[in-house]
């Protein structure tokens, strides 16, 4: 097999190991009783929990004392094996523990996964501006044919959902093993510093302006990302309770595979990728993202399963600039200006801005609001306010940016270099 036909197959089973039950999860928490919103929203939260410290530190050891895949396979095959277990719990406190404990071994192998690609690409005179975004592609198809399955096979509400992702995490893991060798960079020297001995170099990123601008907005990007993630598919179902629509209506029945149209769009925004970052650069490329998702929250405020359905429709079709543009992009802008000694751990400071404490504010301040301002009489939410208020919020983020994000683009200064191609910088 080609290397590209084997990296294409690694990103196809990370996303499906994932797909197959992160946007059902809430409907089968909740079709089995198993607790309240506040205790589901604490599952939920995991997501983010474990990523402001297990991207870094899969990274930090990537980088140091083992190699890339070895570590992508040992973690997928926990998360498989912890996912084995979700069927034997019937309550919320311990279903936390252990989502949060297989979210410990699968977020780190998103950043992971990166690392590899890039890396594998490189040694074998691949140009990853160019050849990374056709291979990430199928990341978002696998979520897509998870998403599928999961749904029609009526696994939506039931334990089935894990089983399969557990099943293929397993396979991804094994599979990791034929990978070819990703070692680190290079032994730690014993003259080092302590901060390079416990691989904590990424974080004097930070130091330097704009790349400290960056990571804060990738940390912005990330709740409006989470927003999505734990109230798009709820939202579609809660039109079951509007005797206009009912339980019987297309959207509520076929919620998740509706949803399923964003990540659709995602294969279309990723191949555009490369042309975009080319031709506009970094700066303007997330700013395109941002107001993606002004568009995204601002037409799921006003659609409905009627008249409106073109606007749930639009906006999942939006979804994919505005994810694409801001994590592949994002992912590349991160590979393109580190060191190679420390690409790894740089991935997982992004993966713990964005998935990790973004993710962990959007999750617990949109609660908040949601909760203080956003709740009907009845204890319906009021998804029109919800969503309008979502989009304010990525609109004055896409502002803030546009002015301190300080960023020349220089049209030449991005080409097809081997092995060390370089996006523009000032």
């Amino acid at each position: 097999m080609s290397i590209k036909f084997r990296l294409t197959l690694m990103s196809f089973l990370q996303f499906f190991v994932w797909g197959a039950w992160l946007i059902t999860i809430a409907t089968y928490f909740f079709t089995n009783n198993l607790g309240s919103g506040v205790q589901f929203g604490a599952i939920f939260s995991t997501l983010a929990l474990s990523s402001l410290f297990m991207p870094a530190i899969a990274g930090i050891i990537a980088d140091k004392w083992l190699n890339a895949e070895k570590l992508y396979g040992i973690l997928h095959i926990l998360y498989g094996l912890i996912l084995f277990y979700v069927p034997q719990v019937n309550d919320a406190d311990t279903l936390y523990y252990v989502i949060f404990a297989a979210m410990i071994c699968y977020m780190p192998t998103i950043s992971l996964s990166n690392s590899i690609a890039y890396t594998i690409l490189k040694n074998n005179k691949f140009d990853v501006i160019k050849d990374f975004p056709p291979i990430r592609v199928w990341g978002t198809i696998g979520f897509i044919v998870a998403m599928w399955i999961t749904n029609l096979s009526g696994s939506k509400a039931n334990s089935n959902q894990f089983i399969i992702a557990g099943v293929m995490a397993i396979v991804l893991g094994i599979y990791s093993f034929t990978l070819p060798k990703c070692p680190p960079e290079k032994a730690i020297s014993k003259n080092a510093s302590l901060i390079e001995q416990l691989g904590l170099n990424a974080f004097r990123l930070f130091s330097k302006y704009k790349m400290a601008l960056f990571f804060i907005f990738s940390m912005f990007l990330g709740a409006a990302l989470q927003l999505t993630n734990m109230y798009g598919d709820t939202f579609l179902d809660d039109f079951k309770k509007d005797p206009d629509y009912g339980p019987d209506s297309f959207v509520v029945k076929y919620s998740t595979i509706i949803m399923s149209i964003s990540q659709i769009s995602e294969t279309l925004f990723i191949l555009t990728i490369p042309f975009f970052l080319k031709r506009f650069g970094i700066k303007k490329v997330m700013l395109f993202s941002m107001l993606a998702w002004v568009l995204r929250f601002g037409l799921f405020s006003y659609g409905n399963p009627e008249e409106g359905l073109w606007m749930i429709i639009l906006s999942c079709i939006v979804y994919g600039m505005a994810f694409d543009f801001f994590n592949i992009s994002g992912s590349l802008f991160v590979e393109t200006n580190t060191s190679p000694q420390i690409r790894s751990s740089a991935q997982g400071l992004f993966m713990m801005m964005t998935n990790g404490v973004g993710a962990y504010l959007g999750s617990k301040l949109s609660g908040y609001m949601i909760d203080k301002y956003y709740l009907l009489p009845n204890g319906d939410k009021d998804w029109h306010g919800i969503w309008l208020a979502f989009a304010m919020y990525a609109f004055i983020i896409a502002i803030l940016f546009m002015v301190f994000f300080k960023h020349k683009h220089d049209p030449g200064a991005i080409r097809n270099t081997h092995p060390e191609p370089v996006l523009p910088v000032d």
